[in-house]
């Protein structure tokens, strides 16, 4: 059973990140999955998912160390790349808090705050944030904006909460034990305790492919995918996807590598989608 965020207070201490995905677990899957990440899936809501990575490459430490709020943010464009559903990734450590939005091919949005509530973002994020999220352009907004107001009572964690809350009534209801503050450890002990709640994991790209090409068919969507536009978006993906990963391993980035590498990998499909659905279409 889903409920709102836990009030309880954690360990300010902690580093932590959590993915919600504004689509049913069955969507999310396969996106999931080609993070080659292993996770945690569980619903959270109405129409929301949630990821759990079991990964922390932000912990890795030496030269192999990468911020939480990068990571997240490779992540969760990778999570939104072809697909039509937004992905907001939340994080905290030691010493901030925040959140990056991705949604397509649009440039994602964040926001965040010091570990003490200060606001370091812009006014214009949390406006976008309510577009793309289709909220209430008043109310849901006026909420949103105040987070980026100062409030001496209100430190890092309770912004997200806030953040949360606002979400909440557009049907997110995360699962108990999932909240802002908590580690790592105790997010993956809360995920793996919640009903209907699945691991997720890199099994191949032979595996992906075929799962893809299934989900095509299965949907009204396949006859739309071949031809030369779908062919020009395949060709587009590859051109963008394969510097976006180079980039990626060059700085050691490992979540602009993932969003690199499922760019170029849908870019692949795409083609190889057209060719082969395309050739069983001659007569």
């Amino acid at each position: 059973m889903s409920h709102p965020a836990s009030s309880s207070a954690p360990s300010t201490s902690a580093t932590g990140a959590l993915l919600l995905c504004r689509a049913p677990v069955e969507d999310v899957r396969l996106a999931a999955a080609v993070l080659r990440e292993r996770a945690l899936l569980a619903p959270a809501g109405d129409g929301w998912s949630v990821v759990v990575p079991e990964g922390r490459p932000w912990l890795a430490g030496g030269s192999a160390h990468e911020p939480v709020d990068r990571v997240l943010a490779g992540w969760a464009s990778a999570l939104a790349i072809g697909t039509d559903w937004p992905v907001l990734a939340l994080w905290w450590d030691p010493d901030r808090t925040g959140y990056t939005l991705a949604s397509g091919f649009r440039r994602a949005v964040g926001y965040e705050w010091l570990a003490d509530g200060t606001p370091l973002g812009e006014d214009e994020a949390m406006r976008t944030f309510a577009v793309r999220l289709e909220l209430d352009p008043v109310h849901d907004t006026a909420s949103l904006e105040a987070l980026a107001e100062p409030d001496d009572d209100a430190d890092g964690r309770a912004r997200l909460l806030g953040l949360i809350a606002v979400l909440h009534r557009v049907g997110l209801a995360l699962p108990v034990g999932l909240a802002p503050g908590e580690s790592a450890d105790r997010l993956r002990e809360a995920a793996r305790a919640e009903s209907g709640a699945q691991t997720v994991e890199w099994s191949g790209w032979r595996d992906a492919l075929r799962a893809e090409f299934d989900v095509v068919d299965r949907g009204p969507v396949g006859a739309w995918v071949r031809g030369p536009r779908a062919r020009a978006v395949g060709v587009a993906q590859v051109v963008v996807g394969a510097p976006m990963l180079g980039w990626g391993l060059r700085r050691g980035s490992a979540g602009w590598a993932v969003a690199g590498g499922v760019l170029l990998a849908q870019g692949v499909t795409g083609l190889a989608y057209d060719r082969a659905r395309g050739a069983g279409d001659t007569p």
